[in-house]
């Protein structure tokens, strides 16, 4: 435990600053007596109900209205890729869960979009495997776009609901939605380390849900709202529930159909290939052999020195084109440039 700590105490330590965080006297059980208008999660095989949403946009504020949370209220982004909801407490109420790893991802809605997932994440759901491409899903309202100004160049990534490093899922395309560089890297995936080092450490279980919000029929959320909270201890470990902006700083995005733009350009992407599926996409790219790090989402040549530094359990080994990791999310190592 003290490990874990030590080493998310700059994510925790902002956490704090930034909103309250859950505590004794603060349980979801609390919570969701406070908030009425807020359902509670659904059962683990009730995770197929629409989570789509309308939104309204008002006084800095963002209103999403979903089947599976209700009400959700969020503020207009202000330069932070998430911000606490619900005082950083979860919707879901953890005395319906008896703490037994299961994991349910729900159906695609009427216009392809996924609609959640939940888990209750355990040593026994994490991979045993090398990750392999998920190239071949394509999202909804995904487009390939590349800007100067992204890490990595490529403005989306085909992120992962549930991360791979929790629950071993590869090509689920009812797992993964059209997200920027910005919420996959800054936002999304330093609470899924947060989580899978706590959960390695400790071996206890984290309930663990989220949800895409989107608005009307748009094809690309607004961003996703994570929860999650850490069962045998009561929320001590783990206890968090924020929303993620699926935005990127400097680009307009066209959440309708996924077309972007730099922020005050009428041109779309500086190169893009829209109609393109991701394996027609990949098509005639170079294959090269690359070590990955799950932990960190970047990506060495095998002769790189900072290759050889990472640990076992974060080191993957990876046969083909660099775009296709760039695409899922992962960027080059600045060392060795692959």
């Amino acid at each position: 435990m003290k490990k874990w700590k030590s080493r998310f105490l700059p994510l925790l330590l902002a956490m704090l600053l930034a909103f309250s965080g859950c505590s004794a006297a603060g349980s979801p059980d609390a919570a969701n007596a406070a908030r009425p208008e807020q359902t509670q999660a659904a059962a683990p095989g009730q995770a197929e109900e629409s989570a789509a949403s309308t939104e309204s946009e008002s006084a800095g504020t963002l209103e999403f209205s979903s089947d599976s949370l209700g009400t959700v209220t969020v503020p207009a982004y202000s330069g932070q890729a998430y911000t606490a909801i619900n005082d950083n407490i979860p919707f879901f109420n953890p005395a319906d869960y008896d703490g037994s790893s299961f994991e349910t991802y729900g159906e695609l809605d009427d216009l392809g979009r996924c609609t959640g997932a939940i888990a209750c994440v355990g040593t026994d759901l994490m991979p045993t495997e090398e990750r392999g491409s998920i190239s071949q899903v394509r999202p909804s309202g995904w487009q390939t776009a590349e800007y100067d100004i992204v890490d990595g160049r490529y403005l989306y990534n085909r992120c992962h609901l549930i991360g791979y490093q929790l629950t071993a899922e590869n090509a689920n395309e009812q797992n993964l939605i059209t997200g920027t560089r910005y919420m996959n890297v800054d936002g999304m995936l330093p609470f899924e380390n947060m989580v899978a080092d706590y959960v390695k450490e400790t071996e206890n279980h984290v309930l663990y849900r989220v949800t895409p919000l989107f608005s009307g029929d748009d094809l690309v959320a607004r961003g996703v709202l994570m929860e999650g909270w850490s069962v045998e201890d009561k929320g001590e470990g783990i206890c968090f529930n924020v929303f993620v902006y699926n935005i990127q700083p400097g680009i307009t995005i066209d959440y309708s159909t996924g077309g972007s733009a730099l922020s005050g350009d009428t041109n779309e992407g500086q190169s893009t290939g829209n109609e393109a599926s991701g394996s027609e996409a990949s098509a005639g790219q170079t294959e090269s052999t690359y070590i990955l790090n799950t932990n960190t989402l970047k990506f060495h040549l095998p002769s790189c020195a900072s290759a050889a530094d990472i640990k076992e359990e974060n080191r993957e080994t990876f046969t083909g084109s660099r775009e296709e990791l760039i695409a899922e999310g992962y960027s080059p190592c600045g060392n060795c440039s692959p």
